[in-house]
């Protein structure tokens, strides 16, 4: 794959008030605590805000990052990459502001205009979705190796920084 030329945005999603529900949040957290960021990377913290994350993306950005809790047979905190393209959004997917998941989100953006860049998520098998705040202590060791996976997206995605630019 070659980098991409523009923004990469790094979208957390996810509801904080459900437990592991809340991992996209916390990866997002952790990302811009950390610092040092490749300069063409903007992280957001969209939380439940799937709305606002279709129309960011009307803007334009050279590659999407979705990190958010993914369902599965996978242990809890096992950490998958996915490689998402326009095949995998649902054609008739209904729109609802309250219950925008990435794949409505991603529909929905198409409906409005726009059209879908690269796309990849890094999901987290949660161990429990029940009303709390807080991650699981499987998830919760998940963080590291999610930020490891989207580290290695952004070697696949930014340009490398050479002397003299």
């Amino acid at each position: 794959m070659n980098p991409v030329d523009g923004r990469v945005l790094v979208a957390g999603i996810g509801n904080v008030f459900l437990g592991d529900d809340g991992f996209g949040p916390a990866v997002a957290r952790a990302l811009l605590e950390r610092g040092f960021l490749p300069d063409e990377v903007r992280v957001v913290d969209y939380g439940v805000r799937g709305l606002h994350l279709a129309y960011d993306l009307l803007d334009g950005v050279a590659a999407l990052i979705l990190v958010d809790a993914l369902p599965g047979e996978a242990a809890p905190g096992t950490i998958s990459v996915l490689e998402v393209g326009t095949g995998d959004l649902l054609a008739g997917a209904g729109f609802d502001a309250h219950a925008m998941d990435p794949a409505t989100v991603l529909a929905t953006l198409r409906r409005l205009g726009g059209t879908l860049p690269p796309t990849y998520v890094v999901g987290c098998r949660p161990a429990d979705l029940d009303e709390r705040l807080g991650l699981s202590p499987a998830v919760t060791a998940a963080v590291p190796l999610a930020l490891a996976a989207v580290d290695a997206l952004f070697d696949k995605l930014c340009p490398p920084i050479t002397e003299g630019t």
